[in-house]
Parts: C-alpha cells; structure tokens; sequence
C-alpha cells in the first residue's frame, strides 16, 4: 500500500516529508540489526506497547470531541492490550511479542521482569506532554506518526518498499533463521499499524485546516517523532551493551 495522496492544502504531504525524514535519519533503522538489539526491542517494545496503550493514548481519547475518532482509538488500544481478533487470531499485539521474544531467545521470566530503559523513561514522559496536554488533534498525531512509518514508500530501500516492520521481518528472519508464522508481530503489526495510521492521517486532513491547526499538527509530528528516535537509538545503544550468548 502506497501513501495516499494528500487533499488538505499540503498539511499531509508536510507530515509526509517528517515521518520520511524520520525514517531515514534514525540509526535504529539504518544500522545492522545484531541479537542484543533485536532482545532489547522485544523487551522495552513489550512495555512500550502496554504503557502506550493503556495510558497515553487513553488520554489523547478523553480529550477527542468526536465520537467516532475516539470509539476508533480505543479500539486500537484494545487490540494492542486486551485482544486483536482482526488481525492477531484474539492475542493482544504485546502477548505476540513476548512469544517472538522467546523465540529469539529469551525467556519469559526476561521478557516479564524487563524495566524501561532511562531512554525508555524520558520517552514515556516527553509523550506524557505530547499527548496528554495537547489539542486531541496534536494528540491524534502523537498516536499515529511513528505507525504511519509502516506504511510502505517512506525511506529508502526495503524500508521504503515494505515500511518498517516489512524490514524487520525480513533482518529478523535472516538473523534468526524464522519464518511464517514466527513473524507473526511484524505481519499483524503492519496491518494494523497501517489501519491505525490512515485513521489519524485522514482526520488531520479533514480538521486541521477547520482549526487552522495546519502548522500545529506539522510540528506535533515532528516532536513526537524525535521522542521515537530517541526510544529507538536508546534501544540500540542498550542492545550493544546486551551480553548475549
């Protein structure tokens, strides 16, 4: 899937141009993945997941006015902590990935007993300000932009062919010799990322023009997105150090 054309006076094909920048800026993504990265990214990634959608998300769909964007918030969140029925066969995404994590290696005592990086902390607290004392549609973009980078033609290479999580299906399969159904996190999160992501993007084309929030919501995206690199390269940096056997 292709990104979709912009049709907002160019506040989409703005916030393009960011999540592509983004993608091809941040070492996470552009550095050879090794097993110490690929463990810490399903450690930290699993909290991330939960803290994401239980906590800040929830904030963002307490504070949207329309009923229908936030009915489509919660159930996003839902599917990534209670259940995905369309996508991940009734498992939460972050069950999926604790499975992954196994299978790479580490066990579920590791995976349970994980603490948030200092990297992973500051994360969670910048997102805290980006997504809790903001307009809902500064927040909407807060839930959305880094998912808006599987959605295949930002970056370059596989990235750009296959998004993000199209690449790491491919470094993770190589690297750990998995396939199918292995890579089950990768291949539903991409769907459902692509499904969440086309949620926020479409809303932001039908109200930030209404709002004259064209520029707001530009640099929402911005800062949101250098909170993920900064969560991404922490993880890298972390995996470097990981003993790994």
């Amino acid at each position: 899937m292709a990104r979709t054309k912009a049709k907002s006076g160019g506040v989409i094909e703005r916030m393009d141009a960011v999540v592509h920048d983004f993608c091809v800026r941040t070492r996470f993504f552009n550095e050879p993945m090794t097993r110490g990265r690929a463990m810490m990214f399903a450690m930290q990634h699993r909290l991330n997941t939960r803290q994401r959608n239980s906590v800040l998300k929830l904030k963002v769909a307490s504070n949207c006015p329309d009923w229908d964007i936030r009915i489509g918030i919660l159930r996003a969140c839902a599917q990534e902590v209670i259940a995905d029925h369309e996508h991940g066969g009734g498992r939460a995404h972050w069950e999926v990935l604790e499975a992954l994590g196994q299978r790479i290696g580490l066990k579920k005592s590791q995976l349970r007993n994980a603490q948030p990086l200092p990297s992973t902390q500051l994360a969670w607290s910048a997102w805290e300000g980006l997504m809790a004392n903001r307009h809902w549609l500064e927040g909407l973009v807060a839930n959305t932009c880094a998912e808006r980078a599987n959605v295949p033609g930002y970056g370059r290479g596989v990235f750009k062919k296959s998004g993000w999580f199209g690449l790491e299906r491919q470094r993770w399969g190589t690297l750990f010799a998995l396939e199918g159904a292995d890579l089950d996190f990768f291949e539903l999160h991409e769907k459902a990322d692509i499904e969440h992501s086309d949620m926020g993007w479409k809303a932001v084309a039908t109200h930030a023009r209404a709002l004259r929030m064209e520029d707001a919501v530009v640099v929402a995206c911005e800062r949101n997105l250098l909170v993920w690199e900064l969560y991404l390269n922490g993880i890298a940096d972390a995996g470097d150090r990981l003993k790994v056997d």
